[in-house]
């Protein structure tokens, strides 16, 4: 697999989560536009669409910025118009709580309920020695992932967001997984739009399942995920690493970290994802 330019054009991740205030009655209420584009099998990605869940919260709270969301996904929207309601819960002096649906066609697709606070660049983390280790290689040294999976399902999504993964972390490319269930790389928007708070609820479930590390599978749907922002990133993009941690029951939890490239973590999440193997 090597680096591909995308057939289509680029859509900008502020493009794909832009939101139309409905107005009137429904001062939450907002219409939106599920982007063909950023699918996989056709199917909308969890944390796109968590993303702009998180817009929308931002829209109706006090505060500029998501710090935390968890999301369950109730049935997948197809690509076209969707309708986003976000709902002040409690409005906090240095933080507020709102619930935010997704809906289509009057049928309820994911539910979230969202923290918003105000985040800085500046500040350095007072103790950060429970992460995991960092990686050392660097974005020019990954390769960027095309938008289909081996065994031909196109995959939409990968034609927007450059995914970059590390030469270890790509041996399930060639059939040969290192069984570890870890993949390590790179992510960068279209058209090296910057990352924000809402586009990382997204960061965090760009990647392939670290599953494809232990054996490959079809799809694997998000049935749960929770996502913290930590701090705002750094222009470019940002370096990730994406583990699972355990498979059974034909569901598998997964862990996400991700940095920017001063290599403060800007973001982390967990998500439950159903899974076949075997």
């Amino acid at each position: 697999m090597s680096v591909d330019a995308p057939s289509v054009r680029p859509f900008l991740f502020s493009e794909v989560t832009e939101l139309v205030s409905r107005g009137g009655g429904c001062g939450g209420c907002f219409d939106a536009e599920v982007n063909a584009e950023w699918t996989i099998g056709g199917k909308p990605n969890g944390g796109y669409l968590l993303g702009m869940m998180g817009r929308a919260a931002v829209a109706v709270g006090a505060h500029d910025h998501v710090i935390a969301a968890s999301a369950h996904y109730l049935h997948s929207p197809v690509p076209g118009p969707v309708v986003i309601e976000a709902t002040v819960l409690r409005a906090g002096r240095s933080a507020s709580q709102l619930r935010a649906r997704l809906s289509q066609d009057d049928e309820a697709c994911v539910e979230a309920l969202v923290t918003t606070s105000h985040l800085t660049s500046t500040d350095e983390p007072y103790w950060d020695e429970g992460l995991p280790p960092l990686s050392q290689v660097a974005y020019e040294d990954c390769t960027r992932l095309v938008p289909s999976t081996p065994d031909g399902l196109r995959v939409a999504i990968m034609g927007q967001v450059d995914v970059r993964l590390e030469p270890e972390s790509s041996a399930f490319k060639t059939g040969r997984p290192t069984g570890t269930g870890e993949l390590r790389g790179w992510l960068a928007l279209p058209g090296d739009e910057g990352f924000d708070p809402s586009s990382l609820l997204f960061a965090v479930d760009a990647f392939p399942p670290a599953t494809f590390d232990i054996e490959y599978s079809g799809w694997v749907p998000t049935l749960e995920l929770t996502v913290y922002v930590r701090a705002l990133p750094s222009p470019g993009p940002v370096r990730v690493l994406q583990r699972a941690q355990l498979i059974d029951g034909q569901r598998v939890d997964e862990s996400c970290y991700v940095w920017d490239r001063t290599r403060r973590l800007v973001a982390q999440g967990s998500q439950l994802a159903g899974i076949r193997l075997g």
